[in-house]
């Protein structure tokens, strides 16, 4: 007689679904004797950042009553400029609908909040590092921003 596997246990497997669902994981994995079940989300989303082009001349934008501009190559290099601290997603107000951290033309104090980056869930509050005149906002609201990429310009 051929062998006969052994039934696989669908309790369990619900139960790791389970699992997964309460705990906001991806892919959940458990091994016991000769029996191994690995269960994971389908259609789980991997981004990837592609890169964003160049432009001439800065573009301006009404988005929520804040002007944004497009950040040419040089302000990215101004000493002037406050750059991301970290991989994110950036939003210019503490929730939406209500009014931005900071304006063009604001002016701002060392240590005030100028917007937040969302990076892996946790709201990071991004400080100005001196005081001075806001004269440029390069991010949109809930625009996704890279290490080191220029936020704003402070003067």
């Amino acid at each position: 007689m051929a062998d006969k596997k052994p039934a696989i246990d669908q309790s369990l497997i619900r139960d790791l679904a389970n699992i997964l669902n309460e705990t906001d994981l991806t892919e959940i994995e458990v091994e016991q004797d000769d029996l191994r079940i690995r269960v994971s989300r389908a259609g789980t989303p991997h981004y990837v950042s592609a890169p964003v082009p160049a432009m001439a001349a800065p573009v301006q934008v009404a988005s929520a009553g804040v002007a944004v501009a497009a950040a040419p190559a040089e302000a990215r290099s101004s000493k002037n400029a406050v750059t991301a601290p970290m991989v994110g997603t950036a939003y210019l107000s503490p929730a939406p609908g209500s009014r931005p951290f900071i304006e063009v033309g604001a002016v701002v104090k060392e240590g005030q909040t100028i917007l937040i980056i969302e990076a892996m869930k946790t709201m990071n509050q991004i400080p100005a590092p001196r005081s001075g005149k806001v004269t440029e906002i390069f991010v949109e609201d809930g625009a996704p921003v890279e290490y080191g990429e220029a936020l704003v310009i402070i003067e």
